[in-house]
């Protein structure tokens, strides 16, 4: 048995102490590299919805990859979950750990934890993870759900599960994983790559111990650790003690149609420490569209102070990122929330909530961070899974994230067509799709049916997105903001709500208009689903837009004449493609007044 001891950590110098952190961060990157590089799927080949990092034996976050937050964030709360449910009780050199159980840590289902313990002299000293989304785990819709009872409906559970105890694999475990998954291989591949990636971290881990010492490692992480939370709690101190409130409304659980759901922040500001109180939000829903409270709730709100308040390109000094900048943050959502289920409530559907509090808790702090905040961002992530059956009785499973915009900022405009606040996969490649799955993209470029948020500096552009499957088969769709558009900010103008329309390819007239979430829905060979993802909303005041900014929108056919006309003031020839100074100024003074 294996007898967890902390050695005594001592003072680290400034030059070891950098040496060490950047060894960390190399050794999360390397983790991350491994496992995409290794990966089957697209959604993580190609897309990158992963994480990876190392871990102390309390479970604090010693280093990161850059990759999705909501993946590295989250690994905390599985290591507590695992600590709850581990195989045999203890952990022993050579065993690998999968764990998903939304109820025990994790941020949903789909996201598979792989953890391998960390020995060093035959002790326990840490914990090296990874997660990663994958295709199918045999849930009751192919690829993803929306629409279903209970937790039991979301596929395989795994909680505290080794698939190798003491370095022997547990074959009847992988067995039953094989034998439940629509995508199998894939997803054993997969598995496979996660394990490959985290191995390599525990030896990386060892390493670093081996060649500095293990008082001088965990004296460096600790002095890491202390210095992201001084630095967090730095920038909130800088924040007026104060209660900001913020809400909106979600379109729909996926089931009862035109219910929305209420989403309410309260962010408590006291002195160095703040509190992200969701109570007011709307209780949790008969479907997936629930959000499981440590792996997603807490790391959503931890994920946004560190946006708002840490950014690496506009903080002055780069601070790790660690479990420090946690610290000064709590979360509170009253049991039974959407934002926090009571077992068995499904809660695989969980991203588009995380999202639009992330956007509130900017909108609260709006009136007090008016050089940091930005307008309302898309907010949302457009999630779909594609299946069919090959006719060789196999099935094929493909998973995709849309872009969405981000709204204007206090000097920019808000970037287009991007992942957004909680967000950060990429795009996959056209080509890729079409080596590997029955579909092709019949179109992919700026929205260009509504117009971004007007604003000195306008809203991110959407994209739009139309995938063809070749075959018969089945399509879920998980998004947002068909009713609420983003909000625009300081004079700024709302942005545009999102779409998704249903059609065939040999009749693009007859179109349908599906709602933002629908599940498990039957296609047929040649049908057709475009996705509008949201315009972000406008910063500043219109009319102060340089005019020659707006012509360049109107040549880029991002605005047309009218709106340049109506929302900038700006009045233009297009024909000489031009702008007239004189009617423009005129219209500018009267649209002033008028306001």
């Amino acid at each position: 048995m294996n007898v967890m001891t902390k050695p005594e950590t001592t003072e680290v110098d400034p030059i070891s102490l950098q040496v060490i952190r950047g060894a960390f961060e190399t050794i999360a990157e390397e983790m991350g590299h491994v496992l995409y590089r290794m990966s089957f799927s697209s959604i993580i080949r190609e897309s990158q919805d992963l994480g990876a990092g190392l871990f102390d034996t309390d479970y604090n976050t010693l280093c990161e990859s850059e990759s999705t937050p909501m993946h590295i964030g989250s690994i905390p709360g599985y290591l507590r979950g695992i600590e709850e449910t581990l195989e045999d009780g203890e952990w022993f050199e050579g065993d690998v750990v999968v764990h998903n159980h939304p109820y025990y840590g994790a941020s949903h289902t789909p996201d598979l934890a792989i953890v391998v313990p960390v020995f060093y002299e035959g002790r326990l000293v840490g914990f090296a993870g990874n997660t990663a989304h994958h295709v199918d785990i045999g849930a009751a819709t192919p690829g993803l759900i929306i629409d279903v009872p209970d937790v039991f409906a979301e596929g395989m559970l795994l909680a505290g599960v080794k698939l190798y105890r003491k370095g022997k694999a547990n074959t009847g475990m992988w067995n039953y994983i094989r034998m439940n998954s629509r995508a199998a291989q894939q997803l054993i591949s997969d598995i496979e790559a996660q394990v490959a990636s985290a191995r390599l971290g525990a030896k990386r881990f060892v390493e670093l111990i081996e060649k500095y010492g293990e008082d001088v490692v965990f004296g460096a992480a600790n002095q890491l650790m202390d210095y992201s939370e001084r630095m967090t709690r730095q920038r909130l101190s800088e924040i007026p003690d104060g209660d900001y409130e913020a809400e909106g409304f979600l379109d729909d659980d996926g089931r009862n149609r035109g219910q929305q759901l209420k989403v309410k922040v309260t962010v408590k500001v006291r002195g160095d420490a703040v509190e992200v109180d969701l109570t007011g939000s709307a209780d949790q829903t008969p479907t997936a569209y629930n959000v499981p409270f440590e792996g997603s709730t807490k790391v959503a709100a931890f994920a946004a102070f560190r946006k708002l308040l840490l950014d690496t390109a506009t903080s002055e000094m780069r601070v790790p990122s660690n479990e420090g900048s946690f610290r000064p943050i709590k979360v509170t959502a009253p049991l039974g929330s959407i934002f926090n289920p009571k077992f068995p409530a499904s809660a695989e559907a969980r991203f588009t909530q995380c999202n639009r509090m992330i956007d509130l808790i900017i909108r609260a702090l709006a009136p007090v961070l008016p050089e940091t905040v930005i307008a309302g961002s898309s907010a949302s992530i457009s999630f779909a899974a594609y299946s069919g059956v090959r006719p060789s009785g196999d099935y094929w499973v493909f998973l995709e994230v849309n872009e969405g915009a981000y709204g204007g900022r206090p000097r920019s405009d808000g970037p287009d067509a991007i992942d957004n606040l909680m967000a950060n996969t990429r795009n996959n490649p056209l080509e890729d799709l079409a080596m590997h799955i029955p579909m092709i993209c019949d179109r992919y470029e700026l929205r260009d049916d509504m117009p971004p948020g007007a604003g000195e500096f306008r809203g991110g552009i959407g994209v739009v997105k139309s995938q063809r499957v070749l075959t018969p088969g089945f399509i879920t769709h998980e998004s947002e903001r068909h009713t609420e558009a983003p909000w625009g900010i300081f004079g700024g103008h709302e942005g545009a709500v999102g779409k998704c329309l249903l059609y065939n390819y040999a009749t693009p007239d007859d179109v349908t208009e599906m709602h933002s979430k629908f599940s498990g829905l039957e296609v047929k060979a040649d049908d057709v689903m475009a996705y509008y993802s949201p315009n972000g909303g406008g910063f500043g005041n219109p009319l102060n837009r340089p005019a020659k900014k707006v012509l360049e929108d109107v040549l880029d056919g991002f605005c047309t004449v009218k709106h340049a006309h109506d929302a900038y003031g700006v009045v233009i020839d297009l024909e000489e493609e031009t702008v007239d100074i004189e009617a423009t100024n005129k219209l500018r003074d009267k649209m002033q007044r008028q306001n």
